[in-house]
């Protein structure tokens, strides 16, 4: 979809907005093998369950006293010893292959709660004492449809994916970044802002989240990293929420491009791009993914034939979504899908076709067969 014919969506509604508590899907023996092959299944100290078991909780406010609509959590003393110290063995895990040498100098800082989001996240904040350097994780519900959208995001994009699961429990690392709205709010028009550069990564962040049927992507679902070039600097947009892969029915909940929270960053493509770049940037991103996806072959073959028998998401939801991408692309097949995990499928295909025409029939069929 290319942003230029569609002038009408900044005046237009939203496109429905996407579920306000979206089902958990439980990870079925398939995908759990699957984690176990690739390393992603962990035995790990604390559970998500753990740390349900706090006494209360008070807002957390930001620097200027606005709630953050983050609760930090207290425990009881001695439950309190027992996650501190299943906290930092995690931490470890995460970022250092589970060596504990270091955890005499590392502490938990703090713990908050969400009870707002879709998997009611915690977020770890650990303490180098030495130091006083503070990191982040995150402890959710495992959610299929999640950890379908971390392994894709893995498979399909530049951004290597740090994620365990344990039963019913998911560890993510926090992803850096200046929140999207925040950009949009202090950055976009800052005069030192190279605008054509980063009206380019919205239009290949737009293509790349309707390729692989990422939804959700509002200006708060994904951040923005600054990276100084030699001619100005270069940007890089990153989701970091995945709890809407492959749920909606709504074709357009899975374009960026026409949530309201976006609508600056659409006009700014609309006056600083013509046609003919836009159509370049979409190709340029279409063009990555299938390298991606053909020099993953093995890995994406093997989590696609899972995800394609997988009940990811309810079935007025699928109907809605294939019946709007077969009308879209005038492409009947798409009604024979029966799962979100088919018309994904469908759709990659459908949309890099043409890229994976240059490649050998021998490699391409093994991925989409």
């Amino acid at each position: 979809m290319n942003l230029l014919y569609d002038r009408n969506i900044i005046h237009s509604q939203e496109p429905g907005k996407p579920s306000r508590r979206k089902q958990i899907y439980p990870v079925n023996d398939e995908l759990r093998d699957y984690l176990i092959r690739w390393g992603r299944e962990v035995s790990l100290p604390v559970s998500y369950d753990d740390l349900l078991h706090f006494r209360f909780s008070i807002p957390r406010l930001d620097k200027d006293g606005n709630d953050t609509h983050w609760e930090t959590v207290s425990y009881d003393m001695r439950e309190w010893e027992y996650l501190r110290e299943g906290l930092v063995k995690i931490y470890a895990i995460l970022k250092i292959e589970g060596n504990n040498s270091y955890n005499d100098h590392l502490d938990v800082a703090s713990i908050d709660y969400c009870p707002f989001g879709n998997s009611r996240p915690f977020r770890i904040r650990i303490i180098n004492r030495f130091n006083d350097n503070c990191d982040h994780y995150y402890i959710k519900q495992a959610d299929a449809s999640r950890i379908y959208g971390l392994e894709l995001e893995h498979i399909l994009s530049s951004n290597r994916m740090l994620f365990f699961t344990n039963y019913n429990t998911l560890v993510e690392q926090h992803i850096p970044g200046i929140p999207g709205d925040i950009f949009i709010e202090k950055e976009l028009n800052d005069e030192h802002t190279n605008k054509v550069r980063f009206a380019k990564e919205f239009v290949k962040f737009n293509e790349h989240c309707f390729i692989r049927l990422l939804g959700d992507m509002r200006s708060y679902n994904f951040v923005v990293n600054v990276t100084p070039d030699i001619e100005g600097y270069h940007y890089k947009i990153q989701a970091i929420d995945f709890d809407q892969q492959s749920y909606e029915g709504r074709k357009n909940i899975y374009l960026p491009q026409f949530f309201k929270d976006n609508y600056e960053l659409v006009k700014l493509c609309l006056s600083h791009l013509n046609k003919e770049s836009i159509e370049q940037y979409q190709a340029e991103e279409r063009t990555l993914m299938t390298f991606r996806l053909v020099s993953s072959k093995l890995r994406m073959q093997s989590i696609m034939n899972i995800m394609v028998k997988d009940n990811i998401a309810p079935p007025e939801k699928v109907n809605q979504l294939k019946t709007e991408l077969a009308e879209f692309y005038n492409q009947p097949r798409f009604l024979k899908c029966t799962t979100m995990g088919a018309v994904l499928k469908l759709q990659m295909k459908q949309k890099l076709i043409k890229n994976l025409q240059q490649i050998p029939k021998d490699k391409r069929h093994f991925v989409f067969r």
